[in-house]
């Protein structure tokens, strides 16, 4: 028999269930409790009603909301692009081509290095609040790099996307066409049987449409489900192609013309903005305002790479989207957490209800608005995943 814990005297509590609470989309339950019975939440409400059980933790008056879901990153790699990200602050664009840095560093990389890396981004995420978290290849662009790499991801979540379509591989630069062809052929074959999903970054210096057709419905055609980067450094075809093919998300949508924003709103593929990539690219900011007043459903991740967006703290995103991208407080938390878990088609996390996950973190704060009212500042002091406490 599992044992059950309730938290009790939360000041703001985030359900994601508007039901719940004060009928917002984010369900907040004013001097709330939850119960946590063995892996799952077993009951939220009141403080003054909440149910007898095994152990009991004061909150303190802190706020609690859902782990967040980080829907978006790129951790199998070794190395680091210091001298890149100084030379872009210093004048120097950011194009896709960077990438072969880190390709080049990732191929060298003993297995036991980059599972080292891996784990050590995690953890560190981990301490933010990160419970469920996205990661892909990329970075080794021959057969066997991509699949050890998604090997080594599977090992640590079920969140697992082949990216052997993130640039054309050096060895491939004068002949792309093969490199599809490897991508959607032999590389497909050794990585399918490690990953839920398939990804291509669609973009200029990076794969064209057609060819982004391709890698995704031979990748559907193996089970799995596609995502897109799309429209990141400029307008192009990437986000009509995600809805197209009912990706569960498009992510970047920094470039986005009328027709993408209604496209978006009208399917199911979820717009994941990844504001660290602005922040450390000094590129233009993705639009939430203008996404969200159309109705499209809004994901918010980190984006953690070595190369355009080193960072693993959702808290952060969370501050750069609602200064810089036109969120509410409130939208960026439930992007964060709820979004991430559309993104992913998962119902069983971004959310503190009955038969949830219980993912959770505690704040040295009231409320969840402190996330950027605080922005840079440490605030989270507990996180449990899966029921168990682990920061």
């Amino acid at each position: 028999m599992s044992s059950s814990t309730v938290i009790t005297n939360i000041a703001t509590l985030v359900t994601n269930d508007p039901s719940l609470g004060d009928n917002s989309p984010l369900g907040l339950i004013q001097d709330a409790a939850l119960v946590i019975e063995g892996e799952r939440i077993a009951w939220t409400g009141e403080s003054s009603k909440a149910p007898a059980t095994d152990n009991r933790v004061d909150a303190g008056g802190r706020g609690v909301l859902p782990g967040f879901v980080d829907s978006h990153s790129h951790l199998v790699f070794a190395g680091d692009r210091t001298q890149e990200f100084n030379a872009r602050m210093s004048g120097r664009s950011y194009t896709a081509g960077g990438i072969r840095t880190t390709v080049a560093a990732t191929r060298a990389a003993t297995d036991a290095a980059l599972e080292a890396n891996l784990t050590r981004y995690l953890g560190e995420a981990l301490r933010q609040g990160t419970t469920t978290f996205e990661t892909k290849s990329g970075y080794g662009l021959t057969v066997a790099d991509e699949a050890r790499a998604l090997r080594i991801a599977a090992a640590h979540t079920d969140e697992v996307t082949y990216l052997g379509a993130h640039i054309v591989a050096p060895e491939y630069a004068e002949d792309p066409a093969a490199y599809v062809a490897l991508v959607t052929g032999e590389m497909l074959d050794a990585c399918a049987p490690h990953a839920r999903w398939i990804d291509v970054f669609c973009e200029k210096g990076a794969f064209d449409g057609d060819q982004a057709r391709a890698i995704l419905t031979a990748g559907q055609a193996r089970g799995l489900t596609a995502r897109v980067h799309a429209n990141q450094l400029s307008y192009g075809p990437g986000v009509q192609l995600a809805v197209e093919l009912d990706a569960a998300s498009a992510d970047h949508c920094t470039h986005l013309t009328d027709a993408d924003v209604d496209a978006l709103a009208s399917g199911r593929t979820v717009a994941t903005l990844l504001p660290g990539a602005e922040f450390s690219t000094r590129a233009e900011w993705p639009d939430a305002r203008r996404l969200l007043d159309a109705g499209v459903t809004v994901a918010l991740s980190t984006d953690c790479n070595p190369g355009s967006s080193f960072t693993s703290s959702v808290p952060f995103c969370i501050a750069l989207a609602v200064r810089d991208m036109g969120m509410t407080p409130d939208e960026a938390v439930w992007s964060a957490t709820a979004g991430g878990a559309a993104a992913l088609r998962r119902d069983d996390v971004g959310r503190l209800t009955a038969g949830a996950r219980a993912d959770l973190l505690l704040l040295d704060a009231p409320s969840h608005v402190h996330l950027a009212y605080r922005p840079g500042v440490p605030l989270v002091s507990g996180v449990w995943r899966r029921g168990t406490r682990e920061v």
